[in-house]
């Protein structure tokens, strides 16, 4: 047999295990919440009430609030503080609004009406001396052709006939114009 001081060592260690090993259910376990069918939010055990329709259906409601709407048949969509209401109207989604932004467009060269993408990169890998000079070429092409196309002009209104300098005199002088009707004061529309 031990002695009796094994023993007492053994019911000590046992105790010390017993005690630190022991943890509280309510510790342990995790609590149920459970969601409003009307708000949306979540219903923590002790609150909330069930209804139970007679079809079976059950519904639970946060608080007497919601009960009501829901019985008054209220569309969650359509009540500004409800969860469904806000998805709806995308309210509090800033954080993923930013998440697209932060998104980079890859950028393709493509060809447009009038030029390849052959002539397009052409273009741009050339020197800027070369290309101003193209442009006041370009230009100065322009510049003839208009001018030649104002001589061709020219000649036409040089042989339309001249007014007279008393039609034109007659023509010029400005008819006089009534004076506006004033106001009458007091402003009710009448006499007294």
């Amino acid at each position: 047999m031990s002695s009796p001081d094994e023993k007492l060592s053994c019911l000590l260690l046992a105790t010390f295990l017993s005690r630190s090993v022991y943890v509280f259910p309510s510790w342990s376990t995790k609590m149920k919440l459970q969601l409003c069918s009307y708000s949306g939010y979540k219903i923590h055990p002790g609150h909330g009430s069930t209804l139970v329709r007679n079809d079976g259906k059950t519904f639970v409601f946060l608080s007497s609030k919601c009960r009501r709407s829901h019985l008054m048949k209220r569309s969650p969509r359509e009540v500004t503080w409800t969860v469904l209401y806000r998805r709806k109207h995308r309210k509090g989604q800033e954080e993923e609004s930013n998440k697209k932004r932060t998104r980079r467009h890859q950028k393709f060269q493509r060809a447009i009406v009038g030029a390849s993408l052959t002539d397009i990169l052409a273009k741009r890998n050339m020197k800027p001396e070369v290309r101003k000079a193209q442009r006041e070429q370009a230009i100065r092409a322009l510049k003839e052709k208009n001018r030649a196309a104002k001589a061709a002009k020219k000649p036409a209104p040089a042989t339309a006939p001249k007014l007279e300098k008393g039609k034109q005199a007659m023509q010029k002088v400005a008819k006089p114009m009534p004076k506006p009707k004033m106001a009458k004061s007091g402003g009710h529309g009448g006499r007294r």
